[in-house]
């Protein structure tokens, strides 16, 4: 009586040590002419996949903005209120621009810290001038015996 072959974990039928399948040709060996083992690849990306230009160029203020609103938070809170501004005309131009103007993201992050700095600005600006009535306060009441 003559059994099938073995099925292996895919259910496959096990193929006695040394022989290939049916279609498949032993390592190092060519393949019959006229025949390849895998479909030819196409060169560069399939049509309808990204901009065959690139990315589309950086808004032309989009590196100030980042570096307005990074100076704003870490040397000088002047700069937030320059970087918040400048940083909303430049988002709303390149959402304007349909895909055509680049470097939203830069734009965002000197637009948040812009924001940031300006906040940090006004409470400094607020602790001074409670500091200086402090002041104020002290020396006139300080002054009338």
């Amino acid at each position: 009586m003559s059994y099938p072959p073995p099925n292996d974990k895919y259910g496959q039928p096990e193929q006695p040590y040394g022989q290939q399948p049916y279609g498949q040709q032993p390592y190092g060996q060519p393949q019959p002419y006229g025949q390849q083992p895998y479909p030819p690849q196409p060169y560069g990306q399939p049509y309808g996949y990204g901009s065959p230009y690139g990315p589309p160029p950086d808004h032309p203020q989009a590196n100030t903005i980042l570096i307005l609103g990074i100076l704003s938070l870490v040397v000088c809170g002047l700069c937030g209120p320059f970087a918040w501004s400048m940083g909303s005309k430049a988002l709303k131009e390149i959402d304007a621009s349909g895909g055509t103007i680049g470097g939203r993201s830069n734009v965002k992050a000197g637009y948040i810290c812009g924001i940031i700095g300006s906040i940090g600005l006004i409470i400094g600006i607020v602790i001074v001038i409670l500091y200086i009535i402090l002041i104020v306060v002290a020396v006139g009441s300080s002054s009338t015996y």
